[in-house]
């Protein structure tokens, strides 16, 4: 998949790629500010890179929970990143009608966990001709994963990838099984969902946790078997983010990150 992309770069440095960038697409100030960052880092340690953001956010756990800041306003902020700074950009859909809208703006359209057996979302993005990313459900079997990716290959699109985020356990937590990756890649690249596998969904408060203390830990353990690509949402004030805060990679820690991922990767290789 990420071959294709316009604007990837460093695709010969043996890296794995990361995508990443805000939760949600909160203002153009903040958003560039961490696509300036990111870029830098990626530029400097080689590693292929697609900014991510969500235009609107649709899954909330609250009817008072920041959804955007306007549809149209969030993806050409996106499409500004990605002629400023010369990188694909992504974002999350929700329904069928927003594939063909955000695909305007956007490389790769990313489905969601919840959203990944809606049949006519997921064909609405392969028609589109993008590249499409599509989330295991956490309540998938790796092994099921077959039939999402099937859905976009069979409606005419061949970039597809897979990205990770854990499994419902319990009411409140998620975990990862890595053996699930190897599966997985015998349909299609595997991206780990570092920050979203660390959720704590369901909490009573109506407001989504976490454990960002163990990001480093997921990382790493993704990179060492030999997942394809890294999900990072970062922030340079995660208290304060709009969305997923309690999640988030503080966007000071990546350079700290990246560099001990670089350093698994190569000693794997």
């Amino acid at each position: 998949m990420i071959e294709s992309l316009p604007h990837i770069k460093n695709l010969d440095s043996g890296n794995f790629f990361l995508i990443a960038g805000p939760c949600a697409i909160e203002s153009e100030e903040t958003t560039r500010l961490i696509a300036e960052k990111l870029v830098e880092l990626t530029d400097k340690y080689k590693i292929p890179f697609i900014f991510k953001g969500s235009f609107r956010k649709a899954n909330r756990s609250r009817l008072d929970s920041f959804t955007g800041i306007g549809d149209e306003k969030a993806l050409k902020i996106l499409a500004n990143i990605r002629e400023e700074f010369n990188v694909p950009v992504t974002t999350d859909i929700h329904e069928s009608s927003d594939a063909e809208m955000a695909a305007a703006y956007v490389d790769v359209l990313q489905i969601p966990a919840f959203l990944v057996r809606q049949t006519a979302l997921v064909v609405a993005a392969a028609k589109t001709g993008k590249a499409v990313t599509l989330k295991k459900g956490q309540f998938l079997s790796p092994e099921s994963m077959q039939f999402p990716v099937e859905k976009v290959t069979e409606s005419g699109n061949s970039n597809v990838a897979i990205i990770e985020r854990g499994t419902t356990f319990g009411y409140q937590d998620l975990v990862v099984d890595f053996r699930g990756i190897s599966t997985m890649q015998q349909f299609a690249p595997v991206i780990m969902d570092v920050t979203h596998s660390l959720q704590q969904p369901n909490q009573s408060s109506g407001v989504t946790g976490g454990k960002p203390a163990l990001i480093e830990t997921i990382a790493k353990a993704a990179i060492a078997v030999g997942a394809d690509g890294l999900f990072i949402e970062t922030h340079p004030d995660p208290k304060n983010a709009k969305s997923d805060g309690a999640n988030m990679l503080d966007l000071s820690k990546m350079e700290d990150l990246l560099k001990k991922l670089i350093r698994i990767r190569e000693a794997i290789k």
